[in-house]
Protein backbone atom coordinates (compact mmCIF):
# COMPACT_ATOMS: atom_id res chain seq x y z
CA UNK A 1 0.00 0.00 0.00
CA UNK A 2 2.71 2.49 0.75
CA UNK A 3 4.30 1.77 -2.42
CA UNK A 4 1.23 2.56 -4.59
CA UNK A 5 0.78 5.35 -2.55
CA UNK A 6 4.43 6.64 -3.45
CA UNK A 7 4.16 6.11 -7.19
CA UNK A 8 0.94 8.35 -7.01
CA UNK A 9 2.91 11.04 -5.81
CA UNK A 10 5.63 10.40 -7.70
CA UNK A 11 3.08 10.44 -11.00
CA UNK A 12 1.42 14.09 -10.16
CA UNK A 13 4.90 15.63 -9.99
CA UNK A 14 5.68 14.45 -13.12
CA UNK A 15 2.79 15.01 -14.74
CA UNK A 16 3.01 18.59 -13.13
CA UNK A 17 6.31 19.35 -14.14
CA UNK A 18 5.16 18.88 -17.92
CA UNK A 19 2.75 20.78 -17.56
CA UNK A 20 4.90 23.52 -16.56
CA UNK A 21 7.23 23.02 -19.36
CA UNK A 22 5.02 23.35 -21.98
CA UNK A 23 3.34 26.62 -20.40
CA UNK A 24 7.12 27.86 -20.60
CA UNK A 25 7.43 26.66 -24.02
CA UNK A 26 4.33 28.16 -25.32
CA UNK A 27 4.41 31.29 -23.79
CA UNK A 28 7.96 31.32 -25.76
CA UNK A 29 6.39 30.73 -29.15
CA UNK A 30 3.62 33.14 -28.38
CA UNK A 31 6.10 36.15 -28.15
CA UNK A 32 8.31 34.82 -30.84
CA UNK A 33 5.88 36.09 -33.72
CA UNK A 34 6.66 39.65 -32.62
CA UNK A 35 10.05 39.61 -32.33
CA UNK A 36 13.30 39.12 -34.41
CA UNK A 37 14.50 36.01 -34.69
CA UNK A 38 16.66 34.58 -32.31
CA UNK A 39 20.30 33.25 -32.93
CA UNK A 40 19.00 29.89 -32.73
CA UNK A 41 16.63 30.78 -35.70
CA UNK A 42 19.49 32.31 -37.28
CA UNK A 43 21.56 29.21 -37.16
CA UNK A 44 18.80 27.24 -38.27
CA UNK A 45 18.14 29.12 -41.24
CA UNK A 46 21.73 28.95 -42.12
CA UNK A 47 21.69 25.61 -41.94
CA UNK A 48 18.86 24.99 -44.03
CA UNK A 49 20.70 27.37 -46.72
CA UNK A 50 23.80 24.84 -46.13
CA UNK A 51 21.67 22.38 -46.95
CA UNK A 52 20.99 23.06 -50.26
CA UNK A 53 24.04 22.70 -51.31
CA UNK A 54 25.63 20.64 -53.20
CA UNK A 55 23.89 21.69 -55.91
CA UNK A 56 24.07 21.50 -59.76
CA UNK A 57 23.36 24.89 -61.86
CA UNK A 58 22.83 24.88 -65.65
CA UNK A 59 25.02 27.43 -67.55
CA UNK A 60 26.23 28.93 -70.31
CA UNK A 61 29.56 26.64 -69.49
CA UNK A 62 28.02 23.39 -68.84
CA UNK A 63 26.55 22.34 -66.11
CA UNK A 64 28.46 23.35 -63.07
CA UNK A 65 28.36 21.47 -59.09
CA UNK A 66 28.72 24.01 -56.38
CA UNK A 67 30.11 21.90 -53.45
CA UNK A 68 28.81 23.75 -50.77
CA UNK A 69 27.20 26.83 -49.24
CA UNK A 70 29.33 30.11 -51.07
CA UNK A 71 31.11 32.20 -48.36
CA UNK A 72 33.05 34.20 -50.80
CA UNK A 73 31.34 35.30 -54.16
CA UNK A 74 32.84 37.23 -56.88
CA UNK A 75 30.53 39.13 -59.77
CA UNK A 76 33.12 39.59 -62.89
CA UNK A 77 30.23 41.12 -64.75
CA UNK A 78 29.60 44.95 -64.32
CA UNK A 79 25.93 44.59 -64.94
CA UNK A 80 25.34 42.12 -62.46
CA UNK A 81 26.60 44.29 -59.47
CA UNK A 82 22.84 45.99 -58.90
CA UNK A 83 21.50 42.35 -57.91
CA UNK A 84 23.83 40.53 -56.16
CA UNK A 85 23.11 42.98 -53.42
CA UNK A 86 20.03 41.78 -52.69
CA UNK A 87 21.25 38.76 -51.17
CA UNK A 88 22.88 37.47 -48.03
CA UNK A 89 26.61 37.41 -48.31
CA UNK A 90 29.01 37.52 -45.99
CA UNK A 91 31.72 38.66 -48.19
CA UNK A 92 31.52 40.10 -52.12
CA UNK A 93 33.78 41.19 -54.46
CA UNK A 94 32.32 43.24 -57.70
CA UNK A 95 33.15 44.49 -60.75
CA UNK A 96 31.79 47.92 -61.37
CA UNK A 97 29.71 49.69 -64.16
CA UNK A 98 32.12 53.06 -63.41
CA UNK A 99 34.84 53.77 -61.24
CA UNK A 100 34.16 53.36 -57.43
CA UNK A 101 34.46 56.93 -56.66
CA UNK A 102 31.36 58.01 -58.99
CA UNK A 103 29.67 54.62 -58.63
CA UNK A 104 26.15 53.90 -56.54
CA UNK A 105 27.85 52.08 -54.05
CA UNK A 106 27.62 55.57 -51.99
CA UNK A 107 24.16 55.92 -52.68
CA UNK A 108 21.34 56.20 -50.08
CA UNK A 109 19.51 53.02 -52.35
CA UNK A 110 22.83 51.58 -51.98
CA UNK A 111 23.38 51.87 -48.37
CA UNK A 112 21.43 49.79 -46.86
CA UNK A 113 22.69 46.52 -49.14
CA UNK A 114 26.39 48.13 -48.87
CA UNK A 115 26.60 48.10 -44.58
CA UNK A 116 25.08 44.54 -44.18
CA UNK A 117 28.09 43.20 -46.40
CA UNK A 118 30.91 41.81 -43.52
CA UNK A 119 33.63 42.58 -46.90
CA UNK A 120 33.26 44.30 -50.01
CA UNK A 121 36.02 44.23 -52.75
CA UNK A 122 36.21 46.17 -56.06
CA UNK A 123 37.81 43.69 -58.83
CA UNK A 124 36.60 45.79 -61.79
CA UNK A 125 35.65 48.69 -63.67
CA UNK A 126 33.37 48.31 -66.78
CA UNK A 127 34.35 45.48 -68.80
CA UNK A 128 38.09 44.87 -67.34
CA UNK A 129 38.38 42.88 -64.37
CA UNK A 130 41.61 43.35 -62.39
CA UNK A 131 42.87 39.78 -62.52
CA UNK A 132 45.54 40.50 -59.73
CA UNK A 133 42.98 42.02 -57.54
CA UNK A 134 40.81 38.77 -57.90
CA UNK A 135 43.27 36.23 -56.92
CA UNK A 136 44.16 38.08 -54.07
CA UNK A 137 40.49 37.97 -52.90
CA UNK A 138 40.57 34.08 -53.19
CA UNK A 139 36.16 33.95 -54.07
CA UNK A 140 35.03 30.03 -53.99
CA UNK A 141 32.64 31.23 -56.16
CA UNK A 142 32.66 33.22 -59.38
CA UNK A 143 29.91 34.43 -61.29
CA UNK A 144 30.39 35.88 -64.79
CA UNK A 145 28.28 37.08 -68.26
CA UNK A 146 29.49 34.55 -71.25
CA UNK A 147 30.02 37.83 -73.90
CA UNK A 148 30.88 40.34 -71.12
CA UNK A 149 33.67 38.18 -70.03
CA UNK A 150 34.29 35.57 -72.47
CA UNK A 151 37.81 36.87 -73.27
CA UNK A 152 38.49 35.88 -69.13
CA UNK A 153 36.28 32.74 -68.54
CA UNK A 154 38.99 30.25 -69.23
CA UNK A 155 41.14 32.09 -66.72
CA UNK A 156 38.43 32.63 -63.70
CA UNK A 157 37.81 28.65 -64.26
CA UNK A 158 40.95 28.05 -63.14
CA UNK A 159 40.45 30.37 -60.12
CA UNK A 160 37.37 28.97 -58.50
CA UNK A 161 34.30 27.48 -59.27
CA UNK A 162 32.50 29.70 -62.14
CA UNK A 163 29.30 30.13 -63.37
CA UNK A 164 28.54 31.82 -66.33
CA UNK A 165 25.79 32.90 -67.28
CA UNK A 166 24.00 33.26 -70.91
CA UNK A 167 23.49 36.86 -71.31
CA UNK A 168 20.99 37.04 -74.14
CA UNK A 169 19.18 33.76 -72.64
CA UNK A 170 18.50 35.38 -69.08
CA UNK A 171 18.07 38.52 -70.91
CA UNK A 172 19.80 40.73 -68.71
CA UNK A 173 19.79 43.80 -69.89
CA UNK A 174 15.89 44.28 -69.68
CA UNK A 175 14.42 41.39 -67.23
CA UNK A 176 16.64 41.94 -64.02
CA UNK A 177 13.66 39.73 -62.65
CA UNK A 178 15.19 36.57 -64.73
CA UNK A 179 18.93 37.37 -63.55
CA UNK A 180 17.86 37.43 -59.63
CA UNK A 181 15.88 34.26 -59.66
CA UNK A 182 18.94 32.68 -61.51
CA UNK A 183 21.15 34.59 -58.54
CA UNK A 184 18.36 33.28 -56.24
CA UNK A 185 19.24 29.65 -57.63
CA UNK A 186 23.30 29.42 -57.34
CA UNK A 187 23.32 30.60 -54.18
CA UNK A 188 20.44 28.51 -52.73
CA UNK A 189 18.38 31.77 -51.77
CA UNK A 190 15.45 31.53 -53.72
CA UNK A 191 13.13 32.87 -51.18
CA UNK A 192 15.30 35.99 -51.17
CA UNK A 193 15.11 36.58 -54.55
CA UNK A 194 10.87 35.66 -54.67
CA UNK A 195 10.41 37.75 -51.71
CA UNK A 196 12.41 41.25 -53.58
CA UNK A 197 10.95 40.62 -56.70
CA UNK A 198 7.17 39.90 -55.17
CA UNK A 199 7.43 43.45 -53.07
CA UNK A 200 8.59 45.28 -56.26
CA UNK A 201 5.60 44.30 -58.13
CA UNK A 202 3.62 44.89 -55.58
CA UNK A 203 4.86 48.78 -54.97
CA UNK A 204 5.22 49.04 -58.91
CA UNK A 205 0.93 48.21 -58.91
CA UNK A 206 0.39 50.49 -56.30
CA UNK A 207 2.66 53.49 -58.13
CA UNK A 208 1.00 53.14 -61.78
CA UNK A 209 -2.52 53.45 -59.95
CA UNK A 210 -1.29 56.59 -58.49
CA UNK A 211 0.17 58.00 -61.88
CA UNK A 212 -2.95 57.18 -63.27
CA UNK A 213 -3.99 60.47 -63.95
CA UNK A 214 -0.48 62.06 -65.13
CA UNK A 215 -1.54 64.04 -68.25
CA UNK A 216 0.96 64.91 -70.87
CA UNK A 217 3.89 63.06 -72.38
CA UNK A 218 7.00 62.01 -70.51
CA UNK A 219 11.43 61.67 -71.44
CA UNK A 220 13.92 60.04 -69.97
CA UNK A 221 17.29 61.31 -70.68
CA UNK A 222 20.68 60.18 -69.82
CA UNK A 223 22.96 62.85 -69.23
CA UNK A 224 26.67 61.92 -69.24
CA UNK A 225 29.44 64.61 -69.44
CA UNK A 226 29.87 64.37 -73.47
CA UNK A 227 26.80 63.06 -74.25
CA UNK A 228 22.72 63.18 -74.37
CA UNK A 229 21.22 59.65 -74.47
CA UNK A 230 16.83 59.20 -74.59
CA UNK A 231 16.13 56.17 -73.20
CA UNK A 232 13.82 54.09 -75.52
CA UNK A 233 10.44 52.44 -74.18
CA UNK A 234 11.92 48.83 -75.17
CA UNK A 235 14.00 49.19 -72.40
CA UNK A 236 12.80 51.89 -69.95
CA UNK A 237 9.41 49.06 -69.13
CA UNK A 238 9.54 49.95 -65.62
CA UNK A 239 8.33 53.25 -66.67
CA UNK A 240 6.81 52.53 -69.71
CA UNK A 241 4.00 49.99 -71.13
CA UNK A 242 3.21 47.24 -68.12
CA UNK A 243 5.46 49.37 -65.77
CA UNK A 244 4.21 52.79 -64.68
CA UNK A 245 2.02 52.96 -67.73
CA UNK A 246 3.22 56.56 -68.92
CA UNK A 247 2.92 57.63 -71.80
CA UNK A 248 5.71 58.23 -74.57
CA UNK A 249 6.32 60.98 -76.96
CA UNK A 250 5.11 60.09 -80.55
CA UNK A 251 8.73 59.81 -82.03
CA UNK A 252 9.89 56.60 -84.32
CA UNK A 253 13.16 56.80 -82.11
CA UNK A 254 11.17 56.19 -78.86
CA UNK A 255 11.57 52.64 -78.77
CA UNK A 256 15.51 51.38 -78.72
CA UNK A 257 16.31 55.25 -77.86
CA UNK A 258 19.32 57.16 -79.21
CA UNK A 259 21.92 60.04 -78.93
CA UNK A 260 19.94 63.43 -78.22
CA UNK A 261 21.10 66.84 -79.44
CA UNK A 262 19.55 69.86 -78.26
CA UNK A 263 17.30 70.22 -81.33
CA UNK A 264 16.03 66.76 -80.85
CA UNK A 265 15.08 66.66 -77.44
CA UNK A 266 12.97 70.19 -78.57
CA UNK A 267 11.61 68.32 -81.40
CA UNK A 268 10.54 65.88 -78.83
CA UNK A 269 9.45 68.56 -76.31
CA UNK A 270 7.92 65.93 -73.54
CA UNK A 271 5.68 67.60 -70.50
CA UNK A 272 7.44 65.94 -68.18
CA UNK A 273 11.37 65.41 -68.43
CA UNK A 274 13.40 63.11 -66.53
CA UNK A 275 17.12 64.30 -66.42
CA UNK A 276 19.21 61.10 -65.34
CA UNK A 277 22.39 62.59 -64.55
CA UNK A 278 25.43 60.19 -64.20
CA UNK A 279 27.44 62.56 -62.37
CA UNK A 280 24.74 62.93 -59.69
CA UNK A 281 26.98 61.60 -57.10
CA UNK A 282 30.58 62.72 -58.14
CA UNK A 283 29.49 66.68 -59.23
CA UNK A 284 33.12 67.00 -60.12
CA UNK A 285 31.99 65.63 -63.20
CA UNK A 286 30.55 67.66 -66.23
CA UNK A 287 26.97 66.98 -67.72
CA UNK A 288 26.44 67.53 -71.20
CA UNK A 289 23.56 69.68 -69.98
CA UNK A 290 25.35 72.41 -68.26
CA UNK A 291 25.97 74.39 -71.59
CA UNK A 292 21.91 73.70 -73.19
CA UNK A 293 20.69 75.16 -69.64
CA UNK A 294 22.08 78.21 -70.88
CA UNK A 295 20.48 78.42 -74.81
CA UNK A 296 17.15 79.72 -75.69
CA UNK A 297 16.12 76.39 -76.76
CA UNK A 298 16.31 74.84 -73.55
CA UNK A 299 14.66 77.39 -71.86
CA UNK A 300 11.81 76.98 -74.52
CA UNK A 301 11.37 73.43 -73.57
CA UNK A 302 7.36 72.84 -72.33
CA UNK A 303 9.06 70.90 -69.65
CA UNK A 304 11.19 73.15 -68.45
CA UNK A 305 9.03 76.45 -68.66
CA UNK A 306 6.63 74.18 -66.58
CA UNK A 307 8.89 73.20 -63.73
CA UNK A 308 8.48 69.67 -65.25
CA UNK A 309 11.89 69.08 -65.38
CA UNK A 310 13.24 66.41 -62.57
CA UNK A 311 16.88 65.48 -61.97
CA UNK A 312 17.33 62.07 -60.51
CA UNK A 313 20.05 59.45 -60.72
CA UNK A 314 20.99 58.39 -64.28
CA UNK A 315 22.92 55.33 -62.80
CA UNK A 316 20.33 53.96 -60.48
CA UNK A 317 17.06 54.86 -62.50
CA UNK A 318 18.19 54.45 -66.01
CA UNK A 319 20.14 51.25 -65.25
CA UNK A 320 19.48 47.77 -65.38
CA UNK A 321 19.05 46.49 -61.95
CA UNK A 322 16.27 45.86 -59.27
CA UNK A 323 17.97 48.70 -56.52
CA UNK A 324 18.31 51.20 -59.14
CA UNK A 325 15.08 50.12 -60.49
CA UNK A 326 13.04 50.58 -57.14
CA UNK A 327 14.83 53.67 -56.96
CA UNK A 328 13.61 54.69 -60.44
CA UNK A 329 9.98 54.13 -59.62
CA UNK A 330 10.07 55.58 -56.14
CA UNK A 331 11.50 59.00 -57.74
CA UNK A 332 9.17 59.36 -60.93
CA UNK A 333 6.02 58.67 -57.73
CA UNK A 334 7.24 61.24 -55.97
CA UNK A 335 8.20 63.77 -58.68
CA UNK A 336 4.38 63.08 -60.01
CA UNK A 337 2.25 62.49 -58.19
Amino acid sequence: MHLRKQSYWVLIALLSLALILSACSGSKNNGASNTAPSDEAEQSSNTTSASAFPRTIEAANGKIEIAKKPERVAVVHWGYADSILLFDLKSAALALPFTEKSSALHTDSYKPYVDKLGELVIVGENTTVNMEALLSYKPDLIIAGNAINAEITDQLEKIATTVVIDEAVTDIWSNWQALVTKFGDILGQEDVAKQYIDNYNANLQTAKEKLAKVEGTVAFIQVRNNAVWLGGTKYLTQYYGSGLGLKAPTDPAMEEGVELSLEGLSKLNPDHLFLGYFNYVDKSLPAMTDDWEKSAVWNSLNAVKNKQAYAINGELAMGYGPIGNSYGVQAVLEALE
